[in-house]
């Protein structure tokens, strides 16, 4: 589904990302972990098309992200559905704006809209919020309603960039858990954290980066720096 081949990348003579290589099947649970500036974040926009290698391939179904003509290039981000630290909300629009928003920019009809929406938010636990504002939510109702706008056009995969670091320990297991459920209907869900808890407690893939490189790529990691 993802495969990276010898990818480095390089900026302002630093070397962000070493010759990394490493594949992410359909329907895993990855976590890709290290210090700051190990290069997660940079890893995580190449998934996204958003950073190109300086040398290497990053593919994803086989189609190198870097040659994709541009509609090609919309049509991959299409499939993945993207969740952030700073959650990246509308403040002026209620919660259903906020989501329905994100299917208006995909060109979805208005009765699609009024459907789908409300199930999404349901489905998440902010099913009676659909009318407060971002600011009437808390720190955990407010990345809720970001998984909400990630998941709400059905990407095949989900990429959460420290999805939690912003939250208390017991929001953050909110997220994670809401993230294994996503997994287990199918989809793939590739996660960067420096939260060890979540990691040890996950029992999933972990991918650990340190200055640049893979150090480690366990099937059932742990967080070991």
């Amino acid at each position: 589904m993802i495969q990276f081949n010898n990818v480095t990348k390089i900026c302002n003579d630093d070397v962000i990302l070493d010759s990394v290589s490493f594949e992410i099947k359909e329907g895993e649970f990855v976590s890709f972990v290290g210090k700051s500036g190990a290069g997660k974040t940079t890893l995580v926009k190449m998934i996204l098309g958003l950073e190109k290698p300086t040398s290497g391939e990053v593919l994803f179904n086989g189609i190198n992200f870097s040659e994709a003509d541009p509609t090609a290039l919309q049509d991959m981000r299409r499939k993945i559905g993207g969740i952030y630290q700073d959650y990246k909300l509308l403040p002026k629009r209620t919660v259903f704006e906020n989501v329905a928003y994100i299917m208006q920019v995909e060109g979805k009809d208005n009765e699609e809209i009024e459907a789908e929406v409300p199930k999404v938010l349901e489905a998440i636990g902010l099913g009676e919020k659909l009318n407060s504002f971002p600011d009437e939510l808390s720190g955990g109702e407010q990345q809720r309603l970001a998984v909400a706008r990630a998941l709400v056009n059905h990407p095949d995969i989900i990429i959460a960039d420290e999805p939690t670091g912003n939250l208390d320990p017991y929001n953050a297991y909110e997220v994670i858990s809401i993230l294994q459920k996503i997994n287990q209907s199918g989809k793939t869900v590739i996660l960067a954290t420096h939260d060890r808890e979540i990691i040890n407690k996950l029992g999933k893939r972990v991918i650990t980066l340190e200055k640049g490189k893979i150090i480690r790529d366990e099937a059932e990691g742990r967080f070991i720096i």
